[in-house]
């Protein structure tokens, strides 16, 4: 069986058995925040039990290292719809110690890419059209200095809403400690 079918035959029982009752909320968060963390996998449970999360508190937006990469991106994008339509009020960017993304080169994906049938025109056609690939797919040096590059972005962003608070944390994926990285002033 494979790893979908094993989730479909999950679901199917989730369902008949009415599992998806005590998950029921509305699309608006309690707590009013939106959040930007990785989508690391320790992650998944940890964060939100960390930061004293349920089901419904928080708008969790999560991609490779909680980076916001360009400021009319579709994390970007997603934050603002938050705040804007989802009466979220508050940002926080939840950046983690031992990221994958840490030091992350774009050389060996590309190598990778190539090697599982990528066509190499496909590089050739990106760099033709500006697209930067080697910048496109680095990491980062420092996840502090990561969070504090995201916060910025949102805190300078034109959609933001005035006086909308934008904190930034990085979180221990083993223990689940919290250190502030960014606080609004």
């Amino acid at each position: 069986m494979s790893v979908m079918d094993s989730i479909l035959a999950h679901n199917k029982q989730f369902v008949q058995d009415k599992e998806y009752e005590k998950y029921q909320t509305t699309k608006f968060p309690d707590k009013k925040i939106v959040i930007v963390t990785c989508m690391d996998t320790r992650l998944l449970e940890m964060l939100p039990r960390a930061m004293n999360l349920s089901n419904g508190d928080a708008k969790i937006i999560k991609n490779a290292g909680a980076v916001i990469s360009h400021p009319f991106g579709s994390t970007m994008r997603s934050i603002i719809v938050a705040l804007y339509e989802l009466q979220a009020d508050e940002v926080v960017v939840v950046g983690h110690y031992g990221c994958g993304m840490t030091g992350l080169n774009a050389e060996p994906i590309i190598e990778k890419a190539l090697k599982q049938g990528m066509d190499p025109a496909g590089l050739d056609a990106l760099k033709y059209a500006g697209i930067d690939v080697e910048k496109w797919l680095k990491g980062f040096d420092d996840v502090e200095e990561n969070v504090q590059n995201s916060v910025e972005i949102i805190r300078r962003h034109p959609f933001l809403p005035a006086n909308t608070p934008v904190h930034g944390l990085a979180i221990s994926p083993e223990t689940g400690e919290l250190t502030v990285v960014e606080k609004p002033e």
